[in-house]
Protein backbone atom coordinates (compact mmCIF):
# COMPACT_ATOMS: atom_id res chain seq x y z
CA UNK A 1 0.00 0.00 0.00
CA UNK A 2 1.54 3.48 -0.66
CA UNK A 3 2.09 5.16 1.87
CA UNK A 4 1.33 9.16 1.69
CA UNK A 5 -0.32 12.14 3.16
CA UNK A 6 -4.37 12.42 1.93
CA UNK A 7 -6.50 15.40 1.41
CA UNK A 8 -6.87 16.72 5.44
CA UNK A 9 -3.51 16.24 6.06
CA UNK A 10 -1.87 17.37 2.52
CA UNK A 11 -3.85 20.61 3.07
CA UNK A 12 -3.19 21.12 6.52
CA UNK A 13 -7.41 20.77 7.92
CA UNK A 14 -6.38 17.87 10.37
CA UNK A 15 -3.78 19.44 12.36
CA UNK A 16 -3.79 16.60 14.99
CA UNK A 17 -1.40 14.25 12.90
CA UNK A 18 0.75 13.35 15.96
CA UNK A 19 0.20 10.22 18.05
CA UNK A 20 0.94 9.09 21.62
CA UNK A 21 2.92 5.98 22.79
CA UNK A 22 -0.89 3.98 22.65
CA UNK A 23 -1.07 4.37 19.11
CA UNK A 24 2.79 3.52 18.35
CA UNK A 25 2.94 0.26 20.27
CA UNK A 26 0.08 -0.42 17.70
CA UNK A 27 1.24 0.42 14.96
CA UNK A 28 4.63 -1.43 15.69
CA UNK A 29 3.21 -4.69 16.12
CA UNK A 30 1.36 -4.57 12.94
CA UNK A 31 4.64 -3.78 11.21
CA UNK A 32 6.57 -6.50 13.38
CA UNK A 33 3.65 -9.00 12.16
CA UNK A 34 4.34 -8.34 8.48
CA UNK A 35 8.25 -8.81 8.69
CA UNK A 36 7.78 -12.14 11.02
CA UNK A 37 4.75 -13.55 8.23
CA UNK A 38 6.96 -12.43 5.72
CA UNK A 39 9.73 -14.63 7.89
CA UNK A 40 12.64 -12.09 8.00
CA UNK A 41 13.38 -13.03 11.62
CA UNK A 42 13.71 -16.49 10.16
CA UNK A 43 17.36 -16.38 9.60
CA UNK A 44 17.93 -15.33 13.29
CA UNK A 45 15.28 -16.72 15.61
CA UNK A 46 14.52 -19.80 13.80
CA UNK A 47 11.38 -21.30 12.27
CA UNK A 48 8.63 -23.96 13.35
CA UNK A 49 8.99 -27.42 11.61
CA UNK A 50 6.73 -30.44 12.06
CA UNK A 51 9.87 -32.84 11.56
CA UNK A 52 12.01 -30.66 13.75
CA UNK A 53 13.14 -31.89 17.61
CA UNK A 54 10.71 -30.09 19.85
CA UNK A 55 8.87 -28.52 16.51
CA UNK A 56 11.69 -26.04 16.41
CA UNK A 57 14.59 -25.37 14.33
CA UNK A 58 16.83 -22.72 15.85
CA UNK A 59 18.39 -19.79 14.32
CA UNK A 60 22.06 -17.84 14.16
CA UNK A 61 20.96 -16.47 17.96
CA UNK A 62 20.15 -20.05 19.21
CA UNK A 63 17.11 -21.13 21.15
CA UNK A 64 16.21 -18.77 23.84
CA UNK A 65 15.90 -15.68 22.59
CA UNK A 66 14.19 -14.32 25.79
CA UNK A 67 17.67 -15.10 27.02
CA UNK A 68 19.26 -13.23 24.12
CA UNK A 69 17.19 -10.16 24.35
CA UNK A 70 17.82 -9.48 28.08
CA UNK A 71 21.77 -10.60 27.42
CA UNK A 72 21.48 -7.70 24.60
CA UNK A 73 18.81 -5.19 26.29
CA UNK A 74 19.22 -6.17 29.76
CA UNK A 75 15.45 -5.70 30.36
CA UNK A 76 13.04 -8.75 31.60
CA UNK A 77 9.42 -8.44 30.05
CA UNK A 78 10.18 -8.00 26.32
CA UNK A 79 10.35 -10.95 24.68
CA UNK A 80 7.82 -12.41 23.37
CA UNK A 81 6.92 -9.70 21.55
CA UNK A 82 3.29 -10.51 20.81
CA UNK A 83 2.88 -11.25 24.38
CA UNK A 84 4.61 -7.86 26.01
CA UNK A 85 4.49 -5.04 23.34
CA UNK A 86 1.29 -3.49 24.97
CA UNK A 87 3.31 -3.06 28.34
CA UNK A 88 6.21 -1.45 26.48
CA UNK A 89 7.33 2.08 27.52
CA UNK A 90 8.61 4.23 24.83
CA UNK A 91 12.47 3.19 26.00
CA UNK A 92 11.77 -0.23 25.76
CA UNK A 93 9.78 -0.08 22.22
CA UNK A 94 12.65 2.10 20.85
CA UNK A 95 15.25 -0.98 22.16
CA UNK A 96 13.31 -3.31 20.62
CA UNK A 97 13.11 -2.04 17.11
CA UNK A 98 17.02 -1.33 17.24
CA UNK A 99 17.21 -5.00 18.09
CA UNK A 100 15.28 -5.84 15.29
CA UNK A 101 16.74 -3.92 12.84
CA UNK A 102 20.10 -5.76 13.54
CA UNK A 103 18.55 -9.23 13.49
CA UNK A 104 16.36 -8.58 10.16
CA UNK A 105 17.15 -10.17 6.99
CA UNK A 106 15.31 -10.38 4.04
CA UNK A 107 14.85 -14.18 2.73
CA UNK A 108 15.92 -15.16 -1.01
CA UNK A 109 16.40 -18.88 -1.38
CA UNK A 110 14.33 -22.02 0.14
CA UNK A 111 11.97 -24.12 -0.33
CA UNK A 112 8.11 -24.57 1.23
CA UNK A 113 7.55 -27.59 3.59
CA UNK A 114 4.02 -28.53 2.39
CA UNK A 115 3.49 -31.44 5.04
CA UNK A 116 1.27 -30.28 7.40
CA UNK A 117 1.36 -27.14 5.60
CA UNK A 118 4.70 -26.89 7.52
CA UNK A 119 5.34 -23.55 5.58
CA UNK A 120 8.69 -22.10 3.99
CA UNK A 121 12.36 -23.30 5.15
CA UNK A 122 14.87 -20.36 3.62
CA UNK A 123 18.39 -21.36 3.28
CA UNK A 124 19.84 -18.07 2.05
CA UNK A 125 19.03 -13.68 2.91
CA UNK A 126 20.11 -10.95 2.04
CA UNK A 127 20.72 -8.75 5.41
CA UNK A 128 20.94 -5.33 3.55
CA UNK A 129 17.89 -5.60 1.39
CA UNK A 130 16.03 -6.54 4.76
CA UNK A 131 17.43 -4.09 6.87
CA UNK A 132 16.12 -1.37 4.07
CA UNK A 133 12.58 -2.39 4.08
CA UNK A 134 12.35 -2.66 7.91
CA UNK A 135 13.88 0.72 8.54
CA UNK A 136 11.31 2.57 5.65
CA UNK A 137 8.72 0.83 7.59
CA UNK A 138 9.63 1.78 10.92
CA UNK A 139 10.65 5.56 10.04
CA UNK A 140 7.54 5.75 8.82
CA UNK A 141 5.22 5.84 12.21
CA UNK A 142 8.00 6.99 14.03
CA UNK A 143 8.04 10.17 11.58
CA UNK A 144 4.44 11.35 13.57
CA UNK A 145 5.05 10.19 17.07
CA UNK A 146 5.66 13.34 19.19
CA UNK A 147 8.45 15.82 17.77
CA UNK A 148 8.99 12.74 15.45
CA UNK A 149 11.85 10.44 15.22
CA UNK A 150 14.21 7.88 12.56
CA UNK A 151 15.84 4.84 12.92
CA UNK A 152 19.30 5.71 11.16
CA UNK A 153 21.21 3.29 8.89
CA UNK A 154 23.35 2.46 11.67
CA UNK A 155 20.44 0.98 13.50
CA UNK A 156 20.18 4.12 15.96
CA UNK A 157 16.41 5.91 16.54
CA UNK A 158 17.63 9.97 16.39
CA UNK A 159 15.44 12.96 16.44
CA UNK A 160 14.27 14.43 13.60
CA UNK A 161 15.87 17.29 11.83
CA UNK A 162 13.71 21.12 12.83
CA UNK A 163 11.64 21.64 10.08
CA UNK A 164 12.59 23.57 7.71
CA UNK A 165 16.28 22.54 8.37
CA UNK A 166 16.31 18.74 6.81
CA UNK A 167 18.13 19.71 3.91
CA UNK A 168 21.41 20.32 6.25
CA UNK A 169 21.34 16.21 6.59
CA UNK A 170 19.98 14.96 3.36
CA UNK A 171 21.89 17.64 0.82
CA UNK A 172 25.39 16.03 -0.65
CA UNK A 173 27.99 17.94 0.89
CA UNK A 174 31.51 18.04 -1.34
CA UNK A 175 34.24 15.51 -0.37
CA UNK A 176 36.77 17.33 2.15
CA UNK A 177 39.21 15.44 3.90
CA UNK A 178 37.45 12.22 5.57
CA UNK A 179 39.14 11.60 8.47
CA UNK A 180 39.43 15.15 9.80
CA UNK A 181 36.44 16.78 8.75
CA UNK A 182 33.39 14.47 7.05
CA UNK A 183 33.45 11.69 10.04
CA UNK A 184 33.78 14.32 12.72
CA UNK A 185 31.04 16.31 11.40
CA UNK A 186 29.04 12.52 10.77
CA UNK A 187 29.79 11.90 14.95
CA UNK A 188 28.32 15.13 16.08
CA UNK A 189 25.21 15.09 13.93
CA UNK A 190 24.47 11.56 15.40
CA UNK A 191 25.63 12.39 18.90
CA UNK A 192 23.25 15.78 18.70
CA UNK A 193 20.18 13.66 17.25
CA UNK A 194 20.58 10.47 19.69
CA UNK A 195 17.44 9.24 21.54
CA UNK A 196 17.67 10.85 24.85
CA UNK A 197 21.24 12.86 24.26
CA UNK A 198 21.88 14.61 27.22
CA UNK A 199 22.54 18.15 27.74
CA UNK A 200 26.03 17.75 28.16
CA UNK A 201 26.17 15.19 25.05
CA UNK A 202 24.49 17.76 22.65
CA UNK A 203 26.91 20.46 23.88
CA UNK A 204 29.58 18.24 23.28
CA UNK A 205 28.60 17.99 19.84
CA UNK A 206 28.10 21.68 19.50
CA UNK A 207 31.97 22.03 20.29
CA UNK A 208 32.91 19.15 17.62
CA UNK A 209 31.42 21.29 15.09
CA UNK A 210 32.98 24.29 16.28
CA UNK A 211 36.41 22.02 16.80
CA UNK A 212 36.25 21.49 12.68
CA UNK A 213 35.39 24.79 12.04
CA UNK A 214 39.15 25.71 14.20
CA UNK A 215 40.50 22.83 11.79
CA UNK A 216 39.74 24.77 8.74
CA UNK A 217 40.10 28.16 10.36
CA UNK A 218 43.55 28.68 8.30
CA UNK A 219 42.36 27.98 5.22
CA UNK A 220 39.10 29.54 5.81
CA UNK A 221 41.70 33.13 5.72
CA UNK A 222 41.84 32.96 2.20
CA UNK A 223 38.26 32.90 1.34
CA UNK A 224 36.55 35.16 4.20
CA UNK A 225 37.82 38.55 5.50
CA UNK A 226 38.80 38.83 8.50
CA UNK A 227 35.77 40.44 10.30
CA UNK A 228 33.88 37.33 9.31
CA UNK A 229 36.35 34.89 10.77
CA UNK A 230 36.60 36.32 13.71
CA UNK A 231 32.68 36.64 14.77
CA UNK A 232 32.57 32.78 13.27
CA UNK A 233 34.91 32.01 16.46
CA UNK A 234 33.33 34.69 18.72
CA UNK A 235 29.98 32.85 18.74
CA UNK A 236 31.19 30.02 20.10
CA UNK A 237 33.83 30.97 22.59
CA UNK A 238 30.94 33.39 23.98
CA UNK A 239 28.65 31.06 24.53
CA UNK A 240 31.02 28.90 27.03
CA UNK A 241 31.22 25.88 23.79
CA UNK A 242 34.73 25.57 23.49
CA UNK A 243 36.75 27.91 26.39
CA UNK A 244 35.95 28.72 29.78
CA UNK A 245 36.36 32.08 31.08
CA UNK A 246 34.39 35.02 33.18
CA UNK A 247 33.15 36.53 30.35
CA UNK A 248 31.27 33.82 28.83
CA UNK A 249 27.32 33.84 28.24
CA UNK A 250 26.64 30.33 30.86
CA UNK A 251 22.76 31.18 31.81
CA UNK A 252 21.08 30.89 28.97
CA UNK A 253 18.02 28.63 27.72
CA UNK A 254 19.95 25.47 26.01
CA UNK A 255 16.54 23.72 25.20
CA UNK A 256 16.16 27.25 22.89
CA UNK A 257 19.93 28.03 21.96
CA UNK A 258 21.77 25.01 21.84
CA UNK A 259 19.94 23.44 18.77
CA UNK A 260 20.24 27.27 16.90
CA UNK A 261 24.35 26.97 18.29
CA UNK A 262 24.27 23.27 16.48
CA UNK A 263 22.49 24.12 13.19
CA UNK A 264 24.17 27.55 13.01
CA UNK A 265 27.88 25.60 13.39
CA UNK A 266 26.25 23.01 10.55
CA UNK A 267 25.00 25.33 8.07
CA UNK A 268 28.24 27.27 8.14
CA UNK A 269 31.17 24.79 7.89
CA UNK A 270 29.15 23.18 5.02
CA UNK A 271 28.85 26.84 3.71
CA UNK A 272 33.15 26.74 4.70
CA UNK A 273 33.89 23.41 2.62
CA UNK A 274 31.74 24.72 -0.17
CA UNK A 275 33.89 28.23 -0.05
CA UNK A 276 37.12 25.69 -0.01
CA UNK A 277 36.02 23.46 -2.65
CA UNK A 278 35.38 25.90 -4.99
CA UNK A 279 38.43 27.56 -4.36
CA UNK A 280 40.58 24.74 -5.37
CA UNK A 281 38.51 23.69 -8.30
CA UNK A 282 39.31 27.49 -9.34
CA UNK A 283 43.61 27.39 -8.28
CA UNK A 284 43.52 23.91 -9.93
CA UNK A 285 42.16 24.93 -13.25
CA UNK A 286 44.28 28.13 -13.19
CA UNK A 287 47.59 25.77 -12.68
CA UNK A 288 46.22 23.32 -15.41
CA UNK A 289 45.95 26.68 -18.10
CA UNK A 290 49.33 27.35 -16.78
CA UNK A 291 50.62 24.64 -17.55
CA UNK A 292 48.99 24.06 -21.13
CA UNK A 293 50.52 27.70 -21.94
CA UNK A 294 53.97 26.62 -20.55
CA UNK A 295 54.26 23.31 -22.87
CA UNK A 296 53.68 25.06 -25.60
CA UNK A 297 50.30 23.12 -26.63
CA UNK A 298 49.13 25.56 -29.98
CA UNK A 299 45.67 24.36 -32.23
Amino acid sequence: MKNRPYYSIRTGKHPHTKYNLDLLRRLFIEVYRKFEWDEYFQEAFGYRCVDAYNGWVSGNLGRDIEAIVFLHLRKDSLWPIEENYIHYSEEDLFDVIEFLYDNVSKPVDGFYHDYNNCGWHYSSFDQNAGKKEFREAINSILKDYKSGYELSTEGEILSLPQHGLEALFESELPHYESDNVEKRLETAIEKFRRYHATWDEKRDAIRDLADVLEYLRPRLKEVLSSKDENDLFNLANNFGIRHHNANQKTDYDKEIWYPWLFYYYLATIRACISLLSKAGNETSEKSMNEVSTDDGIYF
